[in-house]
């Protein structure tokens, strides 16, 4: 497959349909991941062992800026998502306008919705979501003491 690897989701959709009926794992996760951190790594990674392709979809920089505040987010949305794509366990990089996944999360149905440890699936916006299609939100480990608004704050100080 040549596709590159960010890439819009409209356009994405169809490839993870395709990928889907040879019977691999559509596995998703999304957020801001301003900073990239050794625990965003760790979370990708594990994310990408639950299935056979990883899609990775980021908040746009408004969208970072109603979730973070006026001061994010530190790095502009094509600078996060070129490193994100940079990393092997990512197969497709893809972006949002809106504050939750929901939509890209109906448009490309991925078998696996992630989130980290820190939250309870059940309590996810997008949970209703993703099990009304037949999918499953899953939450792989979190990473304690890695926070991209810790690491702000500790840069900050003296």
């Amino acid at each position: 497959m040549s596709v590159e690897k960010i890439i819009r989701r409209e356009e994405l959709a169809p490839l993870l349909a395709a990928v889907r009926r040879e019977g691999k794992r559509v596995v998703f996760t999304n957020g801001c991941f301003d900073i990239l951190h050794r625990g965003h790594v760790d979370y990708l990674a594990e994310a990408r062992s639950l299935g056979e392709l990883l899609v990775v979809a980021l908040n746009d920089d408004a969208s970072v800026v109603r979730l973070k505040g006026p001061t994010r987010p530190v790095n502009k949305l094509a600078d996060r998502m070129a490193v994100i794509a940079a990393l092997e366990s990512v197969r497709f990089v893809t972006w949002f306008t809106e504050d939750t996944p929901i939509e890209t999360l109906s448009l490309l149905k991925p078998d696996i919705h992630v989130k980290g440890g820190d939250y309870k699936p059940e309590t996810l916006p997008e949970y209703a979501t993703v099990t009304a299609y037949g999918g499953r939100v899953k939450t792989v480990s979190f990473r304690d003491g890695y926070s991209t608004t810790a690491m702000i704050e500790r840069a900050k100080k003296p």
